[in-house]
């Protein structure tokens, strides 16, 4: 195994993740088509709706009874941002704010002293397939910012950084700047209080498509960076250094060494998570992350007294009119819509 390549492991729907990360779920869904109420045509029978996480005609309904996706749940103390690839997320939450998005839209949650929020995946078309491919992954906060006032912000598709990385003609590879900087390019700024947002965290968040036999080098951050590239996608292999990786591979690599990485036969498909380590400890319990016992035992007791703001939604598992496009209210009443 080349020096540059600390530790290799398969991957499955959820990875193991390194701080400041905290979590990460690939979902993919090939829904049917829907109907008027945006549910899928085919029946539900047979599955464990409510906790359905097996795959059974090609998707999943999670905790969603109607309309796959995630009702009404709470968080305190990290951030989530929520990558669409394909498909598109129903936001709501307890402080009134609400959204669509997708299709390379990417929210920014900071969630802070805490939020409720619903996350559904509604099937839009009724006559095509509502295919679905998204990536949630979860940043821990500071302490000090753990009980920031919840924010969100919409990364939309079209403003997100996208680079080409190669020569004018032939092999190369498309990097989609979700957080941080790539070969020059920055990405967009995240929410005022997001670990992200200060340089100095030296997070970064890329999506990387490589063609086949394209080639591309991480820069040298730190010795202490934790960079972990996430070979999600492809039928062929990567190679870095001596090592030949297939797909479906978790890489740690070194933070304070150039890395190659040249993409084989097919075009391959990866997540890189890098970011310098929030040097603080790390207690999660569900929902809630905070740095002790204490405080998630506060987190629990805050969450039953206030429920973070109500629910001011009529449903716990709200949906947008079919009709209702990409859009995003925010808390302070601001709304833009794509």
């Amino acid at each position: 195994m080349s020096h540059r390549i600390l530790r290799m492991q398969r991957i499955g729907f959820q990875w193991e993740m390194e701080n400041p990360f905290l979590f990460c779920a690939h979902h993919k869904d090939d829904y049917p088509k829907g109907n008027e109420q945006q549910e899928p045509v085919v029946s539900l029978t047979g599955r464990q709706l409510g906790e359905d996480f097996a795959i059974k005609d090609g998707f999943r309904m999670y905790h969603g009874t109607k309309i796959p996706g995630f009702p009404m749940h709470p968080h305190r103390g990290f951030e989530t941002v929520t990558v669409v690839t394909k498909g598109f997320v129903d936001h709501f939450d307890s402080h009134g704010a609400s959204g669509r998005y997708g299709n390379g839209d990417v929210q920014w949650l900071t969630t802070g002293s805490g939020c409720q929020h619903a996350e559904m995946f509604p099937l839009v078309s009724m006559t095509e397939d509502n295919p679905l491919e998204l990536f949630q992954i979860w940043l821990n906060l500071p302490a000090k910012d753990k009980f920031t006032p919840p924010d969100y912000k919409m990364l939309w598709s079209e403003d997100i950084p996208e680079i080409l990385v190669g020569p004018e003609y032939g092999a190369n590879s498309k990097i989609r700047i979700i957080a941080g900087s790539f070969a020059g390019q920055v990405g967009l700024r995240p929410c005022e209080a997001s670990y992200a947002a200060n340089p100095q965290s030296k997070v970064g968040i890329f999506l990387i498509e490589m063609t086949p036999y394209a080639e591309i080098n991480l820069e040298v951050v730190s010795p202490t960076l934790n960079r972990n590239l996430y070979f999600y996608q492809g039928e062929g292999k990567i190679t870095i250094g001596s090592s030949t990786i297939p797909s479906s591979t978790r890489v740690k690599l070194d933070g304070n060494s150039e890395i190659n990485i040249v993409n084989g036969a097919d075009t391959s498909y990866m997540l890189l998570l890098e970011g310098e380590p929030i040097n603080e400890p790390v207690v999660s319990y569900g929902p809630f992350v905070m740095n002790t016992e204490q405080e998630i035992r506060q987190a629990f007791s805050d969450h039953q007294h206030t429920h973070f703001g109500g629910w001011p939604w009529s449903r716990t598992d709200p949906i947008n009119p079919r009709e209702s496009g990409r859009y995003a209210k925010y808390l302070d009443g601001r709304e833009e819509k794509r």
